[in-house]
């Protein structure tokens, strides 16, 4: 995953969230994640409307010295195929 990249949650995903963070569930993989953090979630809500993944975690409030373990998880979420790159 770059995190220069556009990216966006994947059509076939649902988010509900949740007091913990949320639950996403992909209807076609019917795959379950756990998003434990609240600003891990706004990132994710963030990324159709910013540039890049960095920019989302900045739109979420994470700050640059945050930012590499967001980036994991976002790049957990991508191989799990929650999220997929824009290419529009």
């Amino acid at each position: 995953m770059n995190p220069r990249n556009s990216w966006r949650l994947h059509p076939q995903v649902s988010v509900r969230p949740e007091s913990f963070g949320a639950l996403l569930y992909h209807f076609g993989t019917r795959r379950l994640s756990f998003l434990k953090d609240r600003r891990l979630l706004a990132a994710v809500e963030a990324l159709e409307g910013s540039a890049t993944a960095h920019e989302a975690c900045l739109v979420a409030g994470i700050g640059e010295r945050e930012q590499d373990q967001y980036l994991r998880a976002l790049e957990t979420l991508a191989a799990s195929h929650m999220i997929e790159e824009r290419t529009e």
